[in-house]
């Protein structure tokens, strides 16, 4: 009974021998199987255990395991064979192997990205600050310009590599993803082209899920351009929503994915598909099937990361000319929908001050840049380059400090520690945090808190004036 649900064959056809061995190997491996056979014959069991491709009576390839042992059989030496399917098991496998791999490379570039920020942040603000200096008719200033747009584009593409590596800030909401595909339709329509059949599909009743509003529609805008890029000739975009409840068979064979109750946003394409060998490695930066000039390859590692940072998971569905399907699966959000907090935005006309600032970076570049630009501003300012220092400044310096502008990441103490021990020695100051990408030292796996008061690099020089004194006027410490 186990060999019939394995390879489909009944009880009736095995015992009437109408089954060639060989039948239930995979063509491609049948070569290789009858040399293992030969050599079986020639010098016994010398490979008690061999793994190949069956083939099934419908044709389905599965991947089987022979074990072999000699045993004695009517008084005379036999093999046994002990077949077992590995196929799930195998393909386990091959998902976790993929996502540590995914999980290595996202550290990696979450790295690089971190360190990029600081340069960028150095190029924007130092030709900003030059171009504050410049008449807008002097040849340097459309160079200066030039330059600030060329940084904002590789800023651009640090952001995707942050949002792949799950250390991009996110602040989450309650959202009905029926509401936010309904928003985007006319958008999403202006994206696709016209030679493009577009439907929605919303389920009624929808679970609404928790997550952050800007990144979704980050997801949804990429998987649309992705489908229309698999349909240059014209075709279908489908876009489907639908609760689902997984169970544990399920995610025994999903590596990622968790028990539990599920908003599920399903985005099918009618175009020329993937082979087997794409589908592995589509979720890896920079990987594209496009030409030169024809993409990043970072459009669905970003979509991979943000799913993962905001808790759900992705799956992928396609074959070779059949088009595509993306699901993506978000948690129900628990309990009843809750009142969402809003942040406060003053209207800041002047940006200029006459406050001390306390300003703290290890990177001696990026803090230089900060220090000269809130001077610029009219502050007085103080520097450090470690937390250990600013602390020394702030228990010696007998004037007022009204704000510390401080990064989050630095050696010894960071900035989160810092502005713990300054606010217990100073109770009134107020704190503004900084970072390429931002770590549990603020923020729970990148959640940003309410009331935190956080300056993504990089940043223009004008940006951090207005931040600066939105933060000075505003109440609270942070």
């Amino acid at each position: 009974p186990k060999f019939e649900e394995l390879f489909g064959y009944s009880s009736e056809e095995i015992e009437a021998s109408e089954i060639d061995l060989s039948m239930l190997i995979a063509p491609e491996m049948r070569d290789s199987f009858r040399a293992h056979a030969e050599s079986l014959e020639r010098e016994g069991l010398v490979e008690p255990r061999i793994t190949f491709k069956g083939l099934t009576k419908a044709g389905k390839r599965i991947d089987i395991e022979f074990t072999l042992s000699i045993i004695e059989w009517d008084g005379e030496p036999a093999i046994l064979g002990i077949v077992r399917d590995r196929t799930e098991e195998n393909s386990l496998q091959a998902q976790l192997q993929q996502a540590q791999k995914i999980e290595a490379v996202g550290r990696l570039t979450g790295g690089i990205a971190h360190d990029f920020n600081n340069l960028l942040t150095a190029v924007i603000g130092y030709a900003e600050l030059s171009m504050m200096n410049l008449e807008s008719d002097h040849p340097v200033y459309k160079f200066m310009e030039n330059s600030i747009h060329t940084a904002e584009r590789g800023a651009n593409l640090v952001r995707q590599l942050l949002a792949f590596s799950r250390k991009q800030i996110i602040v989450p909401r309650i959202i009905d993803l029926n509401e936010s595909l309904a928003s985007m339709e006319n958008m999403l329509r202006r994206i696709i082209g016209e030679h493009i059949s577009f439907n929605i599909v919303p389920s009624p009743d929808l679970w609404k899920v928790k997550a952050d509003p800007t990144q979704l529609e980050q997801v949804i805008v990429n998987l649309a351009v992705n489908a229309r890029d698999a349909m240059p000739g014209g075709g279908t975009l489908y876009l489907e929503t639908e609760n689902v409840i997984m169970d544990e068979e399920y995610t025994r064979s999903h590596h990622g994915a968790v028990p539990g109750e599920y908003a599920q946003l399903a985005i099918t394409d009618t175009g020329h598909g993937m082979s087997e060998e794409v589908k592995e490695k589509i979720f890896e930066p920079f990987f594209t099937t496009k030409g030169e000039g024809g993409g990043t390859g970072l459009g669905l590692s970003t979509v991979y990361g943000i799913v993962k940072q905001n808790g759900g998971f992705i799956t992928v569905y396609s074959e070779k000319g059949t088009g595509t399907t993306f699901k993506i699966y978000l948690p129900r959000a628990a309990g009843v929908e809750v009142e969402e907090i809003e942040q406060v935005s003053i209207s800041v006309k002047d940006l200029t001050g006459d406050e001390t600032v306390l300003v703290v970076e290890d990177d001696e570049t990026v803090r230089k840049l900060a220090v000269l630009t809130l001077k610029q501003y009219g502050y007085t300012v103080l520097e450090a380059g470690t937390g250990e220092a600013a602390l020394g400044i702030c228990q010696s310096e007998e004037q007022g400090i009204n704000l510390l502008f401080t990064d989050v990441i630095m050696p010894g103490m960071s900035g989160r520690d810092l502005a713990d021990r300054l606010l217990s020695i100073r109770p009134g100051i107020k704190v503004l945090f900084t970072s390429g990408y931002t770590e549990n030292a603020i923020v729970d796996r990148s959640v940003l808190l309410p009331g935190v008061n956080f300056l993504p690099k990089p940043y223009h020089p004008s940006t951090l004036a207005r931040k600066v004194r939105e933060v000075l006027e505003r109440g609270g410490k942070r």
